[in-house]
């Protein structure tokens, strides 16, 4: 591996076995060896899952015998194992805790530095192609595959970015994570989060306890966010001294937010004049980050999604990014993408049959 103080790479090439015989696919093989055996298992992963989930993902042999790890495949295909096992030791050095989700975007990331820089030592460890975010708590954060690249680079570009998407792609996930490194950096000076209640209109009022109370129950997927990025402790006093504000979205009206960070969730359930009324609140120094899923919108039938309105009405104007994730970009789970892509191929059908 390149520094060669970390780990050696050997690739044994022979003359091509299509030349010799017409019709047989070109085999490389590359073999890795680590320098530090215990990081080594950390890149193969528990049972080797790591090498397991790269052979899926590459078509590859990847075969593990202590701190080595030899490849077998095409010789693209090997290339960018090769650029990928080496990533995830870089980062395993850093002591960073390696999932078979780190695998899917170092596999996504490897491939652009392919295009990128395909000189053979451009794609050197520790130099991404990726955009990243970075919080006290996590560390840096690097952007899986290239969706959320775009997303990391608009949110760092724009006062207003909207994210769509499925679930589980990340985009409200990175967009606390953003929020909390601004936080940190003293771009902003507080936190203030919003979320539509399931009901039109957001009828709270027969919840018990104080509003907090209330609209914890709608807010739970930004508090793990939060504490994924933060100290409970500073989560929590964040809370009592108003630098993190949870503000329901009926609220809104009639404030001008300046120097925060402002992210509204789950924005497909606002209503058109919801949405309008939240835009409009952008104040001086402050950035907006809306994320929501139109395909799941909870709004009674025949009332227009307020998400889907704005980025229509708003398409095109300076200062606003619009980023659209896929199923392919769902990095929660390898299952749930497939649940994600086979709802939304059921979906297709049957608005097919309806045609």
């Amino acid at each position: 591996m390149r520094p060669a103080d970390h780990a050696t790479a050997k690739a044994q090439k022979g003359r091509s076995p299509a030349s010799l015989h017409p019709g047989v696919v070109e085999e490389a093989e590359i073999i890795l060896t680590f320098d530090d055996n215990r990081l080594a298992s950390l890149v193969f992963g528990q049972f080797d899952q790591n090498l397991a989930h790269l052979e899926r993902r590459l078509h590859v042999r990847a075969i593990a015998n202590g701190n080595r790890v030899t490849v077998k495949g095409s010789p693209e295909s090997s290339e960018v194992a090769r650029r990928v096992l080496e990533g995830l030791y870089e980062r395993a050095r850093q002591g960073r805790a390696l999932s078979t989700g780190d695998v899917d975007g170092a596999i996504q990331e490897s491939t652009v530095q392919g295009t990128l820089f395909p000189a053979a030592d451009a794609a050197l460890p520790g130099v991404s192609a990726f955009d990243q975010i970075a919080t006290r708590k996590r560390g840096p954060v690097r952007a899986r595959n290239a969706a959320q690249n775009d997303y990391i680079k608009a949110l760092k570009q724009h006062e207003l970015t909207f994210a769509e998407g499925p679930a589980g792609t990340g985009k409200t996930w990175l967009a606390v994570g953003y929020a909390v490194s601004l936080l940190e950096n003293g771009q902003a000076d507080r936190l203030i989060l919003s979320r539509p209640a399931v009901e039109a209109g957001e009828r709270l009022g027969f919840l018990p306890g104080d509003m907090r109370e209330k609209v914890d129950p709608y807010l739970r997927p930004i508090y793990d966010a939060l504490y994924d990025f933060m100290d409970a402790r500073l989560v929590d006093r964040g809370l009592q001294t108003g630098m993190i504000e949870i503000a329901p979205l009926a609220f809104m009206r009639g404030r001008t937010l300046t120097n925060a960070i402002v992210l509204l969730d789950e924005a497909q359930n606002t209503t058109t004049m919801q949405m309008k009324m939240f835009l409009t609140r952008l104040g001086e120094g402050s950035r907006m980050i809306v994320t929501g899923d139109p395909t799941q919108i909870d709004l009674p039938p025949g009332q227009k999604s307020g998400l889907i309105e704005a980025v229509r009405i708003l398409d095109g104007v300076e200062g606003i990014a619009r980023i659209t994730f896929k199923e392919q970009d769902v990095v929660r789970h390898d299952l749930v993408r497939r649940i994600v892509t086979a709802y939304d191929a059921d979906f297709r059908q049957e608005m097919g049959r309806r045609l």
